[in-house]
């Protein structure tokens, strides 16, 4: 069985059927806007309010060491960089590419260029995963420490994990910023 082919298929068909044409036409007032107050976000630097702001740039990302009261809530800008970041991460250790970290990305001001940013990443992470071969996948991951001795493929399979599983976040945020205002909340049953 060609392991790696299973690997690429599981996240590929969702990325070009369902997750990516569901990005198309994604505004600027969509990707920061918050649908609840004091959302993480990609802001202009200096205009962050959160604890931590990661990032090179013109714009930073909002993060804050664990644990916290509540989890923060975050805005599509942010769980956008968020995949993109991860990737990026991905495809620095394994498909030589330049190091990438939370610290050093440089995260999107506008939704298209975050768009851009995050195909980039995808194109270059799939096609990493599809030369790796059975072979490959069956190599230790070497990082983190707890998962050194790891097969590579149990990260692959955490980052299809992570496209899916943020971009279907991504797509209820759209969803909600789409209706938001246009339906009359119900009365709770009794």
């Amino acid at each position: 069985m060609d392991w790696s082919a299973e690997v690429v298929d599981q996240v590929e068909s969702h990325w070009r059927h369902q997750l990516r044409p569901r990005l198309d036409g994604l505004t600027d007032e969509e990707y920061f806007w918050q649908p609840v107050p004091d959302c993480w976000t990609i802001s202009r630097r200096g205009h962050s309010s959160a604890p931590i702001s990661f990032g090179t740039g013109e714009f930073t990302m909002d993060y804050a060491e664990p644990p916290h009261d509540r989890e923060p809530v975050t805005t599509i800008a942010w769980r956008l960089a968020h995949l993109s970041v991860g990737l990026a991460k991905t495809n620095g250790r394994h498909f030589s590419c330049p190091p990438a970290s939370e610290q050093t990305f440089e995260y999107a001001g506008t939704a298209q260029e975050a768009l851009r940013k995050l195909d980039d990443e995808f194109e270059i992470w799939i096609s990493g995963v599809r030369d790796l071969g059975t072979t490959g996948l069956a190599q230790p991951q070497g990082f983190p420490p707890a998962f050194a001795h790891a097969p590579l493929a149990k990260k692959m399979l955490y980052v299809n994990l992570e496209v899916i599983h943020h971009g279907a976040e991504i797509s209820l945020l759209r969803d909600l910023y789409l209706h938001n205002g246009s339906v009359t909340p119900r009365p709770a049953s009794v």
